[in-house]
């Protein structure tokens, strides 16, 4: 995420002994399974405790959507495929307002009623554990965002030509039944069905289009794997543009035409960034790529959404490199913890100041330079990246800025060679799936042959300005 606009609301102070025992705890942690097997509501993440649910995994996600942008009706189904991590007598999904008609568990009726942001699920025969298990949740109604900790929107936020749909961290929630926390990933199909003259883009691969009776029905696949947060289906008067790289990735770009214009030069550079953001992170991780490009002037911020970035507005070149970051960052390696979203904003934001450094612009040195020149009063050490304390914290300045300090120390002490190889080795090991602090710490240690544990204790979890490096 790129908060250009973002209220930046967005400690503890970590010993340098509990720092990889806090973090390694949270790679044991499957999710809070309640007793007598019931899968429990939250996945035990501390910053939001009832994002994600106990007891199964998505594998896929199959959402039909009819969304008519007059009266902003949403009808839908979706179709979750799932495996029981234990016996599943009840089960929750996380659904914020809307109105379920009718859940089948293996196409057997099933019992259901809601609980806040919980729809709990009771089935006809429970699963066992480890057994494959399909759910069909029926829903209709009128989708609206939620309001972050940090007071942005989140979710599905309507536009005067549609919605513009941005999940992070909560809002996925907003549109369909999901285990909505990083820590599960699943494929994706979405069918959208929309009025003519209206574009409906999702995640992945366009595998068709038809217009009928005066409504036009997308769909898209993403078979990669993706966390609830990054799905997006944003709906809008767009102009679309198709092309494949000489890599072979499929582009899609879809712009509102008032944003067309400021649009149209950044988005020229995707492919020149794509293919220089994998010289130094690895191959691009997804087989599609692009960009949707709304008129959402009251949302004030773009979204890493997987394979194709959703930005409020025109982007500038430097949001395009950030954005595109987190695809290796953040969207192919995923979080496990919500308190390490310096993984994702810190890496990304170090992924800009190094296209600077190499295309012309400052160098990194000058950028870290600058930010460290800031008084110990200034808001970039309110608290520390690698554990801000709440989720009104995550979108702040010292989770971005100080995040992309700390991996320019980590360069400064290991050398570029060995911080290169330590990127790319990063996006690589953990590709397709999670990854955490400690992990990137015993990484970095492993590549360098140095012991770094002291530098990250400093830059990601000490109190206050660090010292003069």
């Amino acid at each position: 995420m790129n908060p250009l606009r973002r209220q930046q609301a967005r400690r503890r102070t970590a010993t340098l002994a509990t720092v990889p025992v806090a973090v390694a705890a949270l790679l044991g942690a499957t999710g809070p399974a309640a007793p007598g097997g019931t899968g429990g509501p939250g996945a035990g993440d501390p910053y939001f405790p009832l994002s994600g649910n106990g007891g199964y995994h998505v594998r896929h996600y199959g959402l039909t959507l009819r969304y008519d942008t007059g009266s902003r009706r949403l009808d839908a189904t979706a179709v979750l495929t799932a495996r029981a991590t234990q016996r599943l007598t009840r089960f929750d999904l996380d659904l914020k307002g809307l109105t379920v008609t009718a859940v089948t568990v293996d196409h057997r009726a099933a019992a259901f009623r809601r609980d806040g942001q919980e729809l709990v699920i009771t089935p006809r025969r429970a699963p066992r554990a480890g057994q494959r298990f399909r759910v069909e949740v029926a829903y209709h109604g009128t989708p609206r965002p939620v309001t972050d900790p940090d007071g942005s929107p989140d979710g599905w936020i309507p536009t005067d030509d549609g919605a513009f749909v941005a999940g992070e961290p909560q809002g996925a929630m907003t549109w369909f039944p999901a285990d909505n926390h990083p820590k599960d990933k699943a494929s994706y199909d979405f069918t959208i069905t929309v009025p003519r003259g209206r574009t409906a883009v999702a995640n992945g691969v366009l595998l068709g289009q038809r217009t009928a009776h005066g409504r036009t029905t997308f769909r898209w696949r993403e078979s990669r794997p993706m966390a609830a947060y990054l799905a997006t289906a944003t709906i809008g008067t767009f102009r679309t543009e198709r092309y494949t790289t000489h890599d072979g990735i499929q582009v899609y770009n879809a712009v509102d035409a008032r944003e067309a214009r400021a649009a149209a030069p950044v988005l020229k550079q995707l492919p020149a960034v794509l293919k220089w953001e994998s010289g130094l992170f690895g191959p691009y991780p997804f087989r599609a790529a692009g960009s949707i490009v709304d008129h959402a002037p009251d949302v004030g911020y773009a979204l890493e959404t997987q394979t194709r970035p959703l930005y409020d507005s025109a982007p500038g070149l430097e949001t395009l490199v950030h954005e595109t970051a987190h695809q290796w960052f953040g969207d192919s390696v995923s979080l496990t913890s919500w308190k390490d979203i310096w993984l994702n904003e810190g890496f990304a934001t170090y992924a800009e100041w190094l296209y600077a450094e190499q295309h012309a612009g400052d160098s990194a040195q000058r950028t870290f330079a600058a930010l460290y020149a800031r008084p110990a009063s200034d808001g970039l050490w309110a608290y520390p990246p690698g554990d801000p304390g709440s989720g009104a914290r995550i979108f702040g300045t010292p989770v971005y800025a100080r995040g992309a300090m700390a991996l320019h120390e980590l360069r400064r002490a290991v050398g570029d060679r060995d911080f290169f190889r330590i990127l790319r080795a990063w996006a690589t090991v953990h590709r397709g799936g999670h990854g955490t602090t400690a992990q990137f710490v015993r990484l970095a240690e492993e590549k360098s042959g140095k012991q770094l544990q002291g530098l990250f204790h400093t830059w990601l979890y000490a109190a206050g300005k660090p010292n003069s490096p």
